[in-house]
């Protein structure tokens, strides 16, 4: 396939491609309709040869070239399934594209301090697990590193002191930075405001600019409700100090920390059936 690829990245072969798929042609015609000279088309239809994607065979004094369709059918498999991958329903293109209309929207509405004051966003989650395990995992730093950012990042640098006063930080990456060669995707502080386990949390955190200081302040209160299938998780998420540089920030809130959410979620739940699958529900006993 790289062979192929790099075959017809040339636009003189992409013509003489053209041309043998409406016929066979020998080189001479070829030249002529390619307007190049000879020796170069035919130093063109070699390379192309040897990738695979014409054939020829010498008849009398001529030789003839013909196109091979089968490689190209190949090229265009490949390439339909690369479209299909990035144009799937839900994926990270999707999620792509919807968070470039919000920051499109939130930059033109960024024109001075304060101007993004007052929003709010409602998230609600139905998790498997009582109050007791999701409170853990919104606390303890070991089990909210692996839900607290999008699904494009992971968390590099984590402190939670769960107590009124208590210092937050956050330091995440791209996913894939697995080494931390690449620039840090961002870093937000905080502070703990109020702490009853099993009921409800809140806190602020402020993500920070590139460039030094903050971009805004978010008050984040968690609610915990117990119910029959496990815990209803609200929470609510309110903006206040805006900076004209939060736009880039506040556009991806409500798709950024609903991914966060909804990784919360489904580790409790693979977690809960792993249990499921190794205790015997009747006994309590170990499978």
């Amino acid at each position: 396939m790289d062979a192929l690829l790099a075959a017809l990245a040339d636009p003189a072969r992409w013509r003489l491609v053209s041309l043998l798929a409406e016929r066979p042609r020998p080189v001479g015609v070829l030249a002529r309709l390619a307007e190049a000279r000879q020796p170069q088309t035919t130093k063109h239809l070699q390379a192309l040869e040897r990738a695979g994607v014409v054939t020829s065979q010498r008849t009398g004094q001529r030789r003839i070239y013909a196109l091979q369709p089968a490689p190209l059918r190949d090229l265009a498999a490949a390439l339909s399934r690369l479209a299909d991958a990035a144009d799937q329903a839900d994926g990270p293109r999707e999620t792509y594209d919807r968070y470039g209309l919000g920051l499109h929207a939130e930059r033109l509405a960024a024109r001075e301090p304060g101007w993004a004051d007052g929003r709010s966003f409602g998230f609600l989650r139905s998790l498997t697990g009582s109050p007791e395990l999701v409170w853990r995992h919104l606390t303890e730093t070991p089990l909210l590193a692996r839900w607290w950012t999008p699904d494009d990042l992971r968390v590099s640098e984590l402190v939670f002191e769960a107590r009124p006063g208590g210092r937050i930080v956050q330091e995440y990456r791209d996913a894939e930075d697995a080494d931390g060669s690449d620039p840090v995707a961002g870093r937000a502080e905080g502070v703990v405001d109020d702490v009853r386990p099993g009921e409800r949390l809140a806190y602020r955190l402020s993500p920070m600019l590139p460039g030094g200081g903050l971009a805004f302040t978010a008050h984040l209160d968690f609610g915990l409700r117990p119910v029959d299938t496990g815990t209803d998780l609200e929470v609510h998420y309110r903006v206040t100090d805006s900076t004209v540089d939060a736009a880039d920030f506040i556009a991806g809130i409500e798709i950024g920390f609903g991914q966060s959410l909804d990784k919360l979620a489904a580790i409790l739940a693979a977690d809960s059936d792993t249990t499921d699958d190794t205790t015997d529900t009747d006994t309590g006993s170990k499978k």
